[in-house]
C-alpha cells in the first residue's frame, strides 16, 4: 500500500495509507458520525469543499451500487477512514469503494487514528487540511493547509448547482421495483438547486408533486415564467450569506407563494427575513441528531449536514418549531403570517432515519391550502 499523509493547519499530521485515487486533496476537514450510508455521503453536494472523516471503524463493506447516489458524482474533496474493507458483500453492489473513488478521482487515506483526529476537531473546531500521496514532508503540507481559502470565501454553490432546467419524476425506492415514477400534474413545485440531494426530489414526487428543478442564477425570472404553486430552496455547500440570488428570491416571492427551505435553504430564508447566521464550531454531520418538535413535543432522530446555523434571537415574526437537543441550536421555524416554513436538518434522510419525512407532506398540504 502506498503511504499517504493528512496534515492540518494546526500543525498536526497523520501518516496512513492511500486508497482511491493517488494525488492530493485539500479542504475543510469535518467528521460524519453515520455508521452506514457512505455512498450517499460521498455524493452529497453539501460536502463540496470538504474532506470527510467517517467515525465508524470499517467502511466499504457494502461496496457501491448504481442507486444510492445523491448527485451525478462524488462531491467530497477527500475521504478519511480508519479501515477500508477489502471485501464487499451486497446484492446490489457493482464495485468496491476503492474502485469508485479511483474512477471519480477522489483521494482517500486509511489506517490513521480517526478517533484522535475527531477529538482534536471537537476540541479545536473545524480545521483546513491536505491529503497527499506525493509530498513526503508533512511540514510543507501543514503550510499549504494554512493557505487554503476559507470555505466562506468560496462560491461553492456555483460548482454543484445545475445549469439547466429539468423535470424530475423519480420517487421513493421500492424493494421490488426500484425507484417508482411519478406522473402528477399538480401541485407544481419549483426546486431551486443550490446543490440539491436527489432524495429531496424523490420525496416531493412521492408526496404527489410535479417537480421542476431550476438553476439558482436566473431562478427569479424562471419562476415568473413557470408560475409554480410553491418554491423549495434546497440544501447546498458553503456560507449562506454568499448566496445573494437566493436571498433576493425569497424576498421577492415570500408574500406570493409558499416557500420551504432545507439546510442551506433554511439559512437563506433566515437571512432573507432579516436574521443572522453563524458558523458552528465543528458542524453537525451524521444520522443520529435528536430534534424536538416544539409544536407537540415529539422527538425525531434526524440526518444532518451543515456548518452554519441561524441565530433565533435575530429573527422576528416567526414561530420556532424545532430545536436540536444536543446543543439547542435552531432546527426549524415557520413565519407567523406568510406561507414560509423551513428546517435545518435533512427530512429526506439518505442516509439516516426517516422520522422527519412527514415534513414534505406538510409542505404539499400548505400548497393546496394556498391554491
Amino acid at each position: 500500500m502506498k503511504r499517504a499523509i493528512l496534515a492540518l493547519e494546526d500543525g498536526t499530521y497523520f501518516v496512513g495509507y492511500s486508497f482511491g485515487a493517488e494525488g492530493e486533496a485539500e479542504g475543510e476537514v469535518v467528521f460524519n458520525t453515520s455508521m452506514t450510508g457512505y455512498q450517499e455521503i460521498l455524493t452529497d453536494p453539501s460536502y463540496k469543499g470538504q474532506i470527510v472523516i467517517m467515525t465508524y471503524t470499517q467502511i466499504g463493506n457494502c461496496g457501491v451500487n448504481d442507486e444510492d447516489i445523491e448527485s451525478e458524482k462524488v462531491q467530497v474533496n477527500g475521504f478519511v477512514i480508519r479501515e477500508l474493507s477489502t471485501f464487499y458483500s451486497n446484492w446490489r453492489a457493482k464495485k468496491s469503494l476503492d474502485e469508485y473513488l479511483k474512477e471519480n478521482g477522489v483521494v482517500g487515506i486509511q489506517s490513521i487514528d480517526t478517533r484522535a483526529l475527531v477529538k482534536r476537531i471537537r476540541e479545536k473546531g473545524v480545521v483546513r487540511g491536505v491529503i497527499s500521496t506525493k509530498e513526503e514532508d508533512p511540514r510543507k503540507l501543514v503550510r499549504r493547509a494554512r493557505n487554503i481559502k476559507d470555505i466562506s470565501e468560496q462560491d461553492l454553490v456555483e460548482k454543484v448547482a445545475t445549469k439547466e432546467v429539468y423535470y424530475w419524476n423519480e420517487g421513493d425506492w421500492n424493494l421490488y421495483k426500484g425507484y417508482i415514477r411519478g406522473d402528477s400534474e399538480k401541485p407544481i413545485i419549483a426546486v431551486v438547486d443550490f446543490g440539491v440531494k436527489r432524495n429531496i426530489l424523490r420525496r416531493l414526487v412521492s408526496e404527489g408533486a410535479k417537480v421542476i428543478v431550476l438553476p439558482p442564477y436566473g431562478a427569479r425570472e424562471l419562476i415568473r415564467k413557470i408560475d409554480p404553486d410553491a418554491i423549495l430552496l434546497s440544501n447546498g455547500p458553503g456560507d449562506p450569506a454568499k448566496v445573494l440570488d437566493g436571498i433576493r428570491l425569497v424576498r421577492e416571492f415570500m408574500e406570493e407563494k409558499p416557500i420551504m427551505g432545507i439546510c442551506l435553504g433554511h439559512q437563506i430564508i433566515g437571512i432573507a427575513l432579516g436574521g443572522k447566521t453563524y458558523k458552528l464550531k465543528f458542524g453537525h454531520h451524521g444520522g443520529n441528531h435528536p430534534v424536538k418538535d416544539l409544536r407537540d413535543g415529539h422527538i425525531e432522530i434526524t440526518s444532518q449536514n451543515h456548518n452554519f446555523a441561524v441565530d433565533p434571537e435575530s429573527l422576528k415574526d416567526v414561530e420556532i418549531t424545532h430545536i436540536n437537543l444536543l446543543d439547542n441550536t435552531l432546527e426549524g421555524f415557520r413565519h407567523k403570517y406568510l406561507p414560509i416554513y423551513c428546517v435545518q436538518y435533512h427530512p429526506e434522510a439518505s442516509p439516516g432515519p426517516h422520522d422527519a419525512k412527514n415534513i414534505f407532506k406538510e409542505f404539499i398540504q400548505l400548497c393546496y391550502a394556498r391554491a
